[in-house]
């Protein structure tokens, strides 16, 4: 089984270390899993236009393909302006209805303000949903103090400990869903 974190950032590393917290955290608890990050910072994505993906040379169609091949994912966004970020959004602009049908969709979300610990519910969730994936409860928000100055690694033991229950619930769900396709 394959889970495939996307960070959904330009800018920093704190998106990026949280989901890499998840995958860390699934790896501990089933050690035969297969982990990726996917890091947007690291790839060119063209525009969504409403092209195929099999016009796109660049990155898009290669990032599409491993998402498309995952058996589950988590997402992380920074919060920018009550949203989530631009580039995570044209990512998924760019993907097929059914993408997420019988997979786990987690979400990681970090934000300077506690205030915005929602958004992932309100925009974020329906679109996941929209794709057919099956969104945990568990899902995490980071606030940005939860994390350390220096090293941006994460700091606070409760939210350590809520990003290890959503690897958790990740996984328990994803093998429940593959046990049942096979009957």
């Amino acid at each position: 089984m394959k889970l495939v974190g996307v960070s959904g950032t330009l800018a920093g590393n704190k998106t990026s270390q949280a989901v890499y917290d998840v995958l860390a955290a699934a790896e501990l608890i089933d050690p035969s899993l297969k982990t990726e990050l996917i890091d947007l910072r690291d790839y060119d994505l063209s525009f969504a236009d409403g092209s195929p993906l099999a016009y796109f040379n660049d990155d898009t169609w290669p990032v599409a393909d491993k998402i498309l091949s995952a058996d589950c994912l988590v997402f992380g966004t920074p919060i920018y302006q009550a949203s989530i970020s631009g580039v995570l959004k044209n990512l998924l602009d760019h993907l097929p209805e059914y993408a997420f049908k019988n997979k786990v969709t987690g979400i990681v979300a970090t934000g300077l303000s506690e205030k915005h610990f929602l958004v992932t519910e309100y925009q974020l969730k329906p679109v996941l949903s929209y794709f057919k994936g099956l969104i945990p409860t568990g899902n995490v928000f980071v606030q940005n103090d939860c994390f350390s100055l220096e090293s941006e690694e994460i700091i606070d033991n409760l939210v350590a400990k809520r990003l290890q229950n959503l690897a958790d619930e990740i996984l328990f769900l994803q093998h429940s869903i593959n046990e049942r396709m096979k009957r």
